[in-house]
C-alpha cells in the first residue's frame, strides 16, 4: 500500500509534465501503431504469397514431370519394344514365305503387321507433344512404310513375287530392315533419354519443393520472432512502462510524471494519463485545502455544540428559575391579597401566570428540539404499538371528555429512540385531538403499512385539517396557522416531528389528497434484525 496522498493535508502541487528525452524523433511525425503492424503483416503476407507461387511452380513442375513420365514415356518405351517385336514378326513372316512359298508365314506377317500399326499410331498419340521424339517416331514409320514398299509387297504380289525372293533382293530387304531396326534403337534410346531427363526434372522438382517448404518454415519462424521483437519494442515494453508508471501514482505516488513511449498512440495514451494525474493532484490539493476548511468547520461545530450544551444547561436551570419566581409570586399575591383585588388585576395576575407557563413550555420544547440527533446510544427495539398505549393514556381524561375515539391498527417493532418516537406519537395524536370540529367528536385513526423496506404509519382525523399550499409549512419551527388564543402551542410539535423521523432515516409528510380533516404519515426503516417484517406487527387496539 502506498502512502495516503492527503496525509497531514500534505499534497505535492500540481506536477508539470516531463519533457520529451532528449533525441527523440517527433512522435507526430512517427508511423503510427496501426501503420507499422500493417506494414508488418503486408510483409509477412508478402512473403507467404512469393513462397507459396513458387511452391505451387514448382509442384506443378514436379506434377508435370511425373505425369509425362507415367502417362507418356513409360507407355511410349513399352510400345517401342511392342513395335520391335511387331517389326521383327512382320520381317520373320515375310522372309520365311519368300523362301519356302508356304502360306503358313504370312500368318505372323499379318498379326506382325497390325501389331506395327497399332503400336506406331499408339508412339504417335504419346509423342505427340514432345517434338524431339516425334520426329524419330516420323523416321520409324518412314523407314517402316519404306520396307514394306520394297520389300513386303513384292514379295506378295505374285508378279512380282520371283524377283523379291532373289537373293539380291533379300540382301536388299535385310539392308532396308537392319535400317528400321536402327531407327528403332535410336527411337529408343531417345525415349530413354527423355525418361531420365524426366527423372532429374523430378528430382530437381521434387528437391526445390522440399527446399521452398523448408524456406516457408524458416521464414515464418523468422517473421514470428520479427513479429514478436516488433511487439515487445512497440507495445509490450511501452505499455508495461506505462503501466508501471500508473501503479506507481495509483499507489501514492502522484508526484511520478506519466510518459509515453514507442508509437505516437501509447505516447498520447501516456499524455492523456499524465493529464489525468494532473488533474488528480490538482483536485487532490483542493479536496486538502477543502478538508482543512471542513476540519475547522468541525472543530467551530464542536465549540458550537458546548456553547450550545451550556445554553441548554442554562436553560433548563437558569432561565426557568425566574420564570419559577414570577409564577410562584403572582400565584401568592392572587392568594394573599386577592379579596382585596378587583377584576381588572386579577386578570393582570391571570396573564403573567399565563406568560411564564408559556415561557417554560416553550423553553421545555426548544431543549427537546435541540437535543434531537445527537447520538444513536439510546436506540433499541422500539414497539409503536406499546409507546401509542403510553401516548394514550397521556390523553385518557382528553379523550374521554371529548368523547374521542382512536382507532389504531397494527404498529411494528422499529429501531430507534424511545423517548423521541414518543414524543411523535403524542405530537400527532395530539394535534388530532386539538384541532378537532366543535359540532362532533373527534375520531383518530393510527395504521400502518410495509413497502420498499420502509414502515408507513399513518395518523388520521376529522378535525379542520390544514390547507394544501401549508403542507411544508407546518413543519418550520414556530410556524402557527392559528392565533395561540384559538389554540394552545408553541408551534414547534410539528418541527420536533419532522426532526425526529428525519433522525430515524425516514421522513414525514401530510396527505393532502385526504379529507376531510388531516392525515400526517411517516416513515420509519424496518430494525436491522433476522425477524421477519411481519413478526414486528403487533396487533391493533381502539380507545
Amino acid at each position: 500500500m502506498g502512502p495516503d496522498p492527503l496525509a497531514d493535508n500534505a499534497v505535492a502541487p500540481p506536477a508539470r509534465p516531463a519533457p520529451r528525452p532528449t533525441g527523440t524523433r517527433d512522435n507526430r511525425r512517427a508511423l503510427s501503431l496501426r501503420s507499422r503492424l500493417s506494414i508488418l503483416l503486408g510483409i509477412v503476407a508478402a512473403y507467404i504469397a512469393v513462397m507459396l507461387a513458387l511452391q505451387l511452380f514448382f509442384q506443378n513442375r514436379l506434377a508435370d514431370a511425373r505425369d509425362h513420365l507415367i502417362f507418356n514415356l513409360d507407355p511410349a518405351t513399352q510400345a517401342v519394344g511392342d513395335l520391335r517385336t511387331a517389326a521383327l514378326d512382320q520381317e520373320t513372316g515375310i522372309r520365311g514365305y519368300a523362301l519356302t512359298g508356304e502360306e503358313a508365314f504370312l500368318e505372323p506377317n499379318e498379326r506382325g503387321e497390325a501389331d506395327a500399326d497399332a503400336a506406331l499410331a499408339e508412339l504417335r498419340s504419346l509423342l505427340d507433344d514432345t517434338p524431339s521424339l516425334r520426329d524419330e517416331v516420323g523416321d520409324v514409320a518412314r523407314l517402316l512404310l519404306e520396307w514394306r514398299e520394297a520389300v513386303v509387297e513384292p514379295t506378295l504380289d505374285p508378279a512380282t513375287a520371283e524377283a523379291a525372293t532373289s537373293t539380291a533382293a533379300l540382301t536388299a530387304g535385310r539392308a532396308r530392315f537392319d535400317d528400321l531396326r536402327a531407327a528403332l534403337d535410336v527411337l529408343e534410346d531417345a525415349v530413354d533419354d527423355e525418361r531420365r531427363a524426366d527423372l532429374d526434372q523430378l528430382d530437381r522438382s521434387f528437391t526445390l519443393v522440399v527446399v521452398v517448404v523448408l524456406l516457408q518454415v524458416a521464414g515464418l519462424i523468422v517473421l514470428g520472432v520479427m513479429i514478436f521483437v516488433a511487439l515487445t519494442r512497440q507495445v509490450v515494453q511501452p505499455l508495461a512502462r506505462l503501466g508501471d508508471d500508473a501503479r506507481q501514482v495509483a499507489e501514492g505516488r502522484i508526484d511520478h510524471h506519466v510518459v509515453g513511449r514507442g508509437a505516437p498512440e501509447l505516447v498520447r495514451l501516456g499524455e492523456d494519463v499524465e493529464a489525468m494525474r494532473a488533474r488528480i493532484v490538482e483536485e487532490l490539493a483542493q479536496l486538502s485545502e477543502a478538508r482543512a476548511a471542513l476540519e475547522q468547520q468541525t472543530a467551530e461545530l464542536v465549540r458550537s455544540n458546548d456553547d450550545l450544551e451550556q445554553f441548554a444547561y442554562v436553560a433548563s436551570h437558569d432561565l426557568q428559575e425566574p420564570l419559577r419566581k414570577v409564577s410562584g409570586f403572582t400565584q401568592l399575591l392572587e392568594r394573599r391579597y386577592g379579596a382585596g383585588l378587583d377584576d381588572r388585576a386579577k386578570e393582570y395576575i391571570w396573564y403573567a401566570n399565563d406568560g411564564a407557563r408559556r415561557m417554560q413550555d416553550l423553553i421545555n420544547d426548544l431543549l427537546a428540539f435541540s437535543r434531537v440527533g445527537r447520538t444513536t446510544e439510546a436506540f433499541e427495539d422500539v414497539d409503536l404499538a406499546a409507546v401509542t398505549e403510553e401516548v394514550l393514556a397521556v390523553f385518557a381524561d382528553r379523550v374521554e371528555a371529548e368523547d374521542a375515539t382512536v382507532n389504531v391498527g397494527p404498529l411494528p417493532t422499529v429501531r430507534g429512540d424511545r423517548r423521541l418516537l414518543g414524543q411523535v406519537m403524542q405530537n400527532l395524536v395530539g394535534n388530532a385531538l386539538k384541532f378537532r370540529r366543535p359540532e362532533e367528536p373527534p375520531e383518530v385513526d393510527v395504521s400502518c403499512t410495509d413497502e420498499d423496506g420502509m414502515y408507513t404509519i399513518t395518523v388520521a382525523d376529522n378535525g379542520i385539517g390544514i390547507a394544501p399550499e401549508y403542507a411544508d409549512q407546518i413543519f418550520t419551527i414556530f410556524k402557527r396557522l392559528h392565533v395561540k388564543t384559538d389554540y394552545e402551542g408553541t408551534g414547534i410539535g410539528l418541527a420536533l416531528a419532522k426532526k425526529v423521523v428525519e433522525f430515524h432515516g425516514g421522513r414525514i409528510w401530510l396527505d393532502a389528497s385526504r379529507s376531510p380533516g388531516a392525515t400526517f404519515r411517516f416513515s420509519l426503516p424496518h430494525r436491522p434484525s433476522g425477524d421477519s417484517p411481519d413478526a414486528d406487527i403487533t396487533t391493533e387496539t381502539s380507545v
